[in-house]
């Protein structure tokens, strides 16, 4: 029977071969046969064009405007009426620091025991202290006098053995550090008690079988662990305490921001004199950055074992890198040695 297909011409190539052999198409989903694209972020490209336009009007405004006047700020900022505010600030954000966040770690603990008479204690303190503004407490312990004029110890409702008159015992500088203390316990008692509360419960029941006292557990297995929740929201408080110091100039204290108020209402030079205490704020709130952040990497070792290098270190091996990159460049290229005949290598 004859075949409907006709018949290819004596010499011609099958169809599908070549010369050299069969043809192999190139496949649908050859991925090297793609042309590769590059994304283009036109957006971005024009977001980071606008910044650097930005950036630098601020910069050549900071540097051609006559007012922010420079010369008074170089005379200023380092000025020992300035230093001793600024040492006066630190103090003050030192004490409130320890002695607030110990009276908060005990409001915290006070709320998560199972005595009903300490939790009403602890959450009545903490709603009453942070219902009042700063400035309103430290007002009112700058002016306890007025309502207490001697302060005593003796017998409840009873006769005082030894008293003292109020301005004598507390002081200026007291009353701000009692009032800051006051206030920034009310705050650190929910910094730690949600810390605390982050920690798996499981924990402490396996502790509790194994017989540590309860103590222990707190001081070894509990904080720890908390530590890597309470630290970010501690730091932030702590620089929110720095910068909150300022509000004591009610009180005639002469820390950084009232200094720079009684200076500026001397000679009238408010912009440069409001740049010095800007400057002083955000080179101790950055070092107190820098603090937060090794210390929240030491705690982290727990869940981190393998932790990014710091930017020191990162420096360090950028520096040790381009060290051994100028050794290696220095060194004489070795000779080599001739083959010897009938090698063919």
């Amino acid at each position: 029977m004859a075949s409907t297909t006709d018949a290819a011409p004596p010499g011609a190539a099958a169809p599908g071969t070549g010369p050299t052999g069969p043809e192999t198409p190139p496949a649908p989903n050859d991925q090297a046969s793609l042309k590769v694209v590059p994304a283009r972020h036109y957006a971005r490209w024009a977001a980071a064009v606008a910044v650097i336009v930005l950036v630098a009007q601020f910069v050549h405004g900071l540097a051609t405007n006559p007012v922010w006047e420079w010369g008074v700020f170089r005379d200023y900022v380092l000025s020992e009426t300035i230093v001793e505010a600024v040492w006066i600030t630190l103090q003050l954000t030192a004490y409130a620091t320890v002695l607030g966040f110990l009276l908060g770690t005990v409001l915290a603990f006070m709320r998560l025991s199972r005595s009903p008479v300490l939790q009403t204690v602890a959450w009545t303190y903490v709603w009453i202290f942070r219902s009042i503004p700063m400035i309103v407490q430290l007002v009112f312990w700058f002016n306890l006098s007025a309502l207490y004029e001697e302060l005593g110890v003796g017998i409840p409702f009873g006769p005082v053995f030894w008293s003292v008159d109020s301005d004598s015992l507390i002081g200026t500088i007291g009353a701000a550090v009692i009032g800051l203390t006051l206030h920034q316990a009310a705050y650190a008692a929910e910094i730690v008690r949600g810390g605390v509360v982050s920690v798996d419960h499981g924990q402490l029941e396996a502790a509790a079988a194994l017989g540590i006292p309860r103590l222990r557990q707190i001081r070894r297995i509990v904080l720890p662990q908390a530590m890597r929740a309470i630290l970010p929201t501690a730091g932030n408080e702590i620089i929110g305490l720095l910068k909150g110091t300022s509000v004591v100039y009610v009180m005639a204290i002469g820390e950084l921001f009232y200094q720079v108020q009684v200076v500026y209402g001397r000679n009238g030079r408010v912009i440069p004199l409001l740049l010095v205490a800007t400057a002083w704020y955000v080179v101790l709130t950055s070092l107190l950055s820098v603090a937060q952040y090794y210390v929240e990497r030491h705690y982290a070792r727990g869940a981190d074992r393998t932790p990014p290098p710091t930017p020191l270190q990162r420096a360090r091996r950028f520096v040790r890198d381009l060290r051994a990159a100028a050794a290696q460049r220095t060194q004489p290229v070795p000779a080599r040695k001739p083959l010897p005949l009938g090698d063919s290598r």
